[in-house]
């Protein structure tokens, strides 16, 4: 970290894309810098990846359900969105960005994203035809006219179908922790 700078608390949400293996290599390199990462992970990503994977990366349980346990009084979106310093969106589906765009709130990742009052990364992940189609893009454009999001835009190469693209894929993953800790140190 550099001097001065201290880290912050990050909510890194993971979503159910191929790229979703990426996320655990977000996370080390943010607790490489420092900062406090919370995994929180909405239910088609832990059909890629599994919770537990990222519980022994952050030493924090990752969280998956919006209500973990009946004899729960307690709402982690809320307490979730009151601890963030940043949001980070790795890898974002077309689904999620049509949902936050909609304001759509059905699981513990739109519910937090709805409940968070701090700076958002968004690191988008997809096949080329569905990252080009016209309501992926229109709820790009939406984002990225906010103030509080920045995108880190996917690139070219060869995706999880076999296919080389020149969009789609999750951008290289120190692009992404470096724009997630230059956001957080900025606040």
């Amino acid at each position: 970290m550099p001097e001065g700078s201290a880290g912050k608390n990050i909510v890194l949400a993971v979503t159910g894309s191929i790229a979703a293996y990426k996320a655990a290599s977000v996370v080390r390199g943010l607790m490489e810098r420092e900062h406090t990462v919370q995994v929180i992970m909405t239910e088609a990503a832990c059909r890629f990846v599994t919770p537990t994977t990222f519980r022994a990366l952050s030493g924090r349980p990752a969280l998956c359900k919006l209500f973990p346990d009946e004899g729960s009084a307690r709402l982690a979106h809320i307490e979730l969105g009151e601890w963030a310093e940043l949001l980070a969106v790795v890898p974002a589906t077309a689904n999620i960005l049509g949902k936050f765009t909609s304001g759509i709130a059905d699981d513990l990742v739109t519910c937090t994203w709805m409940a968070c009052d701090c700076p958002r990364v968004i690191a988008p992940a997809m096949n080329d035809r569905m990252w080009d189609s016209p309501a992926t893009q229109r709820n790009y454009d939406l984002l990225s006219q906010r103030e509080d999001v920045c995108f880190v835009e996917p690139v070219g190469g060869k995706l999880a179908s076999g296919k080389m693209a020149t969009s789609g894929r999750l951008a290289p993953v120190k692009d992404i922790i470096e724009r997630i800790h230059a956001v957080a140190i900025r606040g």
